[in-house]
């Protein structure tokens, strides 16, 4: 048997608000550090092209909303049944493809809101900072040993805290809580998933929802959690 490096496609690309070229190069030199060969497709058509996707270990998909098409799905549901591994974080993965039925059945989580600060709070009209909430990432205790998070807190960020719709497929390694405020319609705390995996055939998938921009992904435990999802993830 030839021995060969691992192979880590990504896919980059839909709404230009999340950085796409940005995030996603905050792990691509350390893909290259853990052996990786990786190669960077601004097309989704790459997840149709059989051949190399049954020779691509990783996929790191960075492409909020969009569409995807049949054939593509196919290309990436088939890999992934068949050993391919798939990570993301963010709108990049919980955001992305939302005609997709099949793409959040695979997923396992769909994005709904992010909420804002109340209006007194929001000081420039229309600014993403409008969303940024102080908001804890909670360690699930009987997740405590997954290599993904061992040895990690609870930890506070500033950031888009994501409400997502999910499935009990899910194995969910972190939580986040939304509060129940008077200026909402909501009438009691909310628990959403905020990092999970998710086993697919013989693929594994991993999806963290913070990461909304590069200085989030940068944060030493946000960045930790998702190196380590990306490695868990591979084939």
């Amino acid at each position: 048997m030839i021995d060969r490096r691992r192979r880590a496609l990504v896919t980059r690309g839909g709404w230009d608000g999340h950085a796409p070229v940005e995030a996603t190069g905050v792990f691509i030199p350390f893909l290259e550090h853990a052996g990786f060969e990786v190669r960077i497709e601004t097309s989704l058509d790459a997840y149709t092209d059989i051949d190399a996707m049954s020779q691509t270990d990783l996929v790191v998909q960075c492409w909020t909303m969009g569409e995807i098409t049949e054939i593509q799905l196919t290309g990436l549901t088939t890999a992934l049944k068949d050993g391919t591994g798939l990570a993301g974080w963010h709108g990049g993965i919980v955001d992305a493809f939302r005609n997709s039925a099949d793409y959040l059945h695979l997923i396992g989580g769909q994005f709904a809101t992010h909420p804002s600060k109340r209006k007194a709070e929001c000081v420039t009209p229309s600014s993403q900072e409008n969303n940024y909430l102080p908001h804890r990432i909670e360690i699930c205790a009987d997740a405590a040993d997954h290599p993904i998070v061992a040895g990690i807190g609870d930890f506070e960020l500033e950031t888009e805290q994501y409400w997502v719709l999910t499935d009990d497929y899910n194995d969910v390694l972190a939580t986040t809580t939304h509060p129940a405020r008077d200026d909402q319609p909501w009438h009691r705390e909310v628990t959403c998933p905020a990092v999970w995996t998710r086993r697919w055939g013989r693929g594994r998938i991993f999806v963290a929802t913070p990461g909304h921009q590069p200085d989030i992904l940068r944060h030493e435990t946000v960045r930790t959690i998702i190196e380590r999802g990306l490695l868990w993830a591979s084939r």
